[in-house]
């Protein structure tokens, strides 16, 4: 992961759309962050302390505290512009959000004391580091995770052969094409659609990792229980709680 592919984020035509795009090219992330929600065995009244990583304009905080009505949240994001939407969306919540302008490799040190952390989500997010850089942010994270706190990431994947991601890129081109406005020069044919998003991936330094690697560097971050909850396709919702040490 580049700075630049944090700053990507930042320019007011890319953070203005950006909802409207999720909408288009990942029409099913409302049903990730559902699914993920339905995970958590906490009770809806309860305090938790919750962290976003990548909160981006708010979408899945926002649901996280329309549940939890008792519960606060710490939303991070390297994009100051994405923060600013974020806050206008959460700002029903604003006495129990703390947003944090911060790349994931420098979050504040204190917002990651041990033990501290009930709950830790994630979407379209993390798919912007390495394997290398994802499991040390996920160590960190992980370790300020109280034991029975959970973790759960709604994001990207690649298959594990390039057949087979040859065959979901096709897919995926075909649907986003059908999905957008007819007007929306950026996806008005299959060629101009793929052309789009394979600058958008350059820019925006995508790195997404197999299924089976996400689970191992969840595993060895300390989530040994990490399982797949969900996928279809290209996206996939994993995670798991936190065991008790022994």
């Amino acid at each position: 992961m580049r700075f630049d592919s944090v700053e990507a984020y930042d320019p007011p035509e890319r953070v203005c759309r950006y909802d409207a795009d999720m909408d288009i090219m990942h029409p099913l992330r409302l049903e990730m962050i559902d699914v993920a929600l339905e995970l958590l065995p906490f009770h809806r009244t309860q305090a938790l302390r919750a962290l976003d990583l990548g909160v981006g304009t708010g979408a899945f905080s926002q649901q996280f505290l329309e549940r939890h009505v008792n519960s606060v949240m710490v939303a991070v994001d390297g994009a100051s512009s994405m923060l600013e939407l974020a806050q206008s969306r959460l700002r029903e919540f604003s006495d129990r959000v703390e947003l944090v302008v911060s790349d994931f490799r420098a979050i504040p040190t204190k917002l990651l004391e041990p033990d501290t952390l009930d709950v830790v989500i994630s979407s379209y997010a993390l798919h912007h580091l390495n394997a290398h850089e994802k499991l040390a942010v996920l160590k960190s994270v992980v370790r300020a995770i109280r034991p029975g706190g959970w973790f759960l990431n709604a994001d990207i994947v690649i298959a594990d052969t390039p057949d087979i991601e040859c065959r979901l890129q096709e897919i995926r081109v075909e649907a986003i094409t059908k999905r957008a406005p007819a007007k929306d020069t950026r996806f008005h044919s299959l060629e101009a659609t793929r052309r789009y998003l394979d600058d958008m991936e350059e820019i925006e330094q995508d790195q997404p990792q197999t299924l089976k690697q996400d689970l191992r560097i969840l595993r060895e971050s300390g989530i040994t229980n990490a399982e797949v909850f969900w996928k279809e396709l290209r996206e996939a919702v994993t995670g798991g709680s936190k065991e008790s040490a022994t």
